[in-house]
């Protein structure tokens, strides 16, 4: 008598499983480290208050503040920013709490740049000239977290 197929057979079922297993494992890394970016790009905005009062300050001239002093480094409410400092340059730097392990109390900074792009504003130089732009995510500016948990755009040089 003909007999009819009643499903998968073992073997099958077992290829199957595999192959999830294999795309899991590949997958899952991946997708954690985009999920750390995508939290890195809370702290980026809460830096951005002070990219904004640091180049209205070097754009209009006058007597810089100091460092901790531009007006932008208390008051930043968000569960990913332990605390935001400056120095007397204008670098901002901004220390990471409550993301992951890997970048847990470590460091991510903003530098003023100057007309030529590589080179950081400096007050006693460059006040009153404006800034040509920020160097985001530089190891040379201070920042101690690995460039892959960095978003695309803060992955300075």
């Amino acid at each position: 008598m003909k007999r009819m197929q009643q499903g998968f057979t073992l073997i099958e079922l077992m290829i199957v499983v595999a192959i999830i297993g294999i795309l899991a494992a590949v997958a899952l890394p991946a997708y954690q480290d985009y999920t750390v970016r995508a939290k890195m790009s809370e702290v980026l905005l809460a830096m951005s208050a002070c990219r904004t009062s640091i180049t209205e300050v070097y754009q209009t001239g006058g007597t810089p503040p100091g460092g901790g002093n531009w007006g932008c480094e208390s008051g930043v409410a968000s569960k990913y920013v332990a605390g935001i400092n400056t120095t007397d340059d204008g670098v901002v730097t901004a220390t990471i709490t409550g993301i992951s392990t890997d970048v847990n109390t470590k460091v991510v900074s903003l530098a003023p740049l100057i007309a030529n792009a590589t080179t950081v504003a400096l007050v006693s130089v460059n006040m009153g000239q404006g800034l040509f732009g920020w160097r985001c995510g530089s190891t040379v500016d201070g920042t101690t977290v690995s460039s892959k948990y960095l978003p695309g755009s803060c992955r300075g040089t």
